[in-house]
């Protein structure tokens, strides 16, 4: 009896594997993956109408009342004192650092070339995340992520006539206060919800993010048209929070290691959306450049097992 059983327990979690839960969990880590490689485009038009200040302040008060009714309507309680620091992490990086560092960059840089760069925030995660828990990675791990920041160095300088912009420091920036906002994010997670990590976080930034709309749609007016418009919402409700919600839940249901391969199709969805909806033309080094980082970042995923 006792063989039997245990012979019958590898049959269960292959079944449990194809579920209808696991096809559905893929479909909305996959939706989370379109919605963020939107994000850029989406912050293009709406710096047609919106400051870069505008436009942060605005996206971040948009998303936070969005998630202060979520979290209001499901009477979720306010996280334990201990996981504040954790998510003031999360707001600096996530919900303030990454969108002001990546809205300034865009005022000068295309979104083709943002998306090459910020297409090493995968790689760049994994690296904080092997530092912040105190792994000690492979030699394969640390040849591809040197290989991969190499490949996206030598676009980014060559893109640039030799020597990096203003607009290459920012996304390098951003790239790193995005890596902390979400290795602490994916630390709470394991303890709250993500979308109530995000939503707290959010909510957490208030204070701060209202009192800098006020003042930057006050000395900047905004430009209303249908672009700029559909931006703000779109980097609002999509990206900053909705985007997040199914990639989470995804995430959930399929575990994170079938996610993140999902997530490694960004930097090229970006890309597409630049030449379809900005009119953007790609140089032949930005499509190679983003395959290069793509390979090196699977490989990370391969090392760290």
């Amino acid at each position: 009896m006792r063989v039997q059983s245990s012979a019958t327990a590898p049959t269960r979690i292959a079944v449990d594997t194809a579920s209808p839960k696991t096809f559905a969990g893929l479909a909305q880590a996959a939706l989370g993956v379109v919605a963020f490689s939107l994000t850029f485009p989406a912050t293009a038009w709406g710096l047609e109408g919106f400051g870069p200040w505008a436009l942060v302040s605005v996206r971040s008060v948009l998303a936070a009342v969005i998630a202060g009714g979520c979290l209001l309507a499901l009477r979720v309680p306010p996280p334990a004192r201990r996981h504040w620091p954790g998510l003031a992490v999360v707001a600096a990086g996530v919900v303030l650092g990454f969108p002001l560092l990546t809205t300034l960059a865009l005022e000068t840089s295309t979104t083709a070339h943002a998306a090459v760069v910020v297409g090493l925030l995968p790689l760049t995660t994994a690296l904080l995340s092997a530092l912040r828990v105190g792994a000690r990675p492979s030699r394969g791990f640390w040849a591809a992520a040197l290989a991969g920041a190499a490949a996206v160095v030598a676009f980014t300088v060559q893109q640039s006539g030799g020597a990096l912009t203003s607009a290459d420091l920012y996304l390098f920036a951003a790239l790193l206060v995005c890596a902390a906002g979400y290795t602490e994010g994916g630390r709470l997670a394991r303890v709250l919800p993500g979308w109530q990590v995000v939503g707290w976080a959010l909510v957490l930034c208030l204070p701060l993010t209202v009192p800098v709309a006020a003042v930057a749609l006050a000395q900047q007016p905004p430009q209303l048209t249908v672009h700029s418009v559909a931006g703000v919402l779109w980097v609002a409700a999509g990206s900053q929070f909705l985007g997040l919600v199914v990639w989470y839940r995804g995430m959930a249901a399929i575990g994170i290691p079938k996610a993140s391969q999902l997530q490694l199709a960004q930097p090229l969805l970006t890309l597409v959306w630049s030449v379809l909806l900005l009119g953007e033309h790609l140089t032949p080094a930005a499509p190679l450049t983003a395959a290069a980082v793509l390979v090196c970042i699977a490989v990370t995923q391969r090392a760290r097992g």
